[in-house]
């Protein structure tokens, strides 16, 4: 009887905000440092275009936002993938099997607070691996003392 290790992966979550592409460039360190696979997400709402349109150019945009972010030598271990429905649910369970779940920080937050919200809370207490959570360096020079 052979057995064989489960694929490793880390999982990160992806709009385009510039938090959510410091958290793709995190995510790809990670995943090189574990030679693991990079699974990048894209949740995208049920009120849109058609699923096929939609899901079609939300697929592309995804491809052209992480061909410019990462080093060509990575992009056959990246898998895209375009999911419809609550950012909390779908980030959670494509994080089932992973290593590690890497999100951006929230934007624009009620009284300058990155964890605000109902999201990202949501998903660190409902992920059933380690969670880290970026800010781009876009936001950090915007912080107000």
């Amino acid at each position: 009887m052979q057995i064989f290790p489960a694929p490793r992966c880390v999982v990160v979550g992806v709009d385009g905000s510039p938090n959510s592409m410091a958290a793709l460039q995190r995510g790809a360190r990670e995943a090189q440092e574990r030679h693991a696979r990079l699974d990048v997400i894209r949740v995208v709402s049920p009120a849109g275009p058609p699923a096929f349109m939609g899901t079609a150019t939300a697929w592309l945009r995804l491809r052209a936002l992480v061909a410019n972010a990462l080093p060509t030598s990575q992009h056959l271990t990246t898998r895209l993938r375009v999911v419809y429905g609550d950012p909390v649910k779908a980030l959670v369970q494509a994080a089932r099997n992973a290593d590690l779940l890497v999100i951006g920080a929230r934007e624009g937050s009620e009284h300058g607070n990155p964890l605000g919200g109902a999201t990202i809370p949501a998903v660190v207490s409902g992920a059933p691996c380690r969670v880290i959570i970026c800010e781009g360096a876009a936001t950090a020079t915007q912080e107000h003392w």
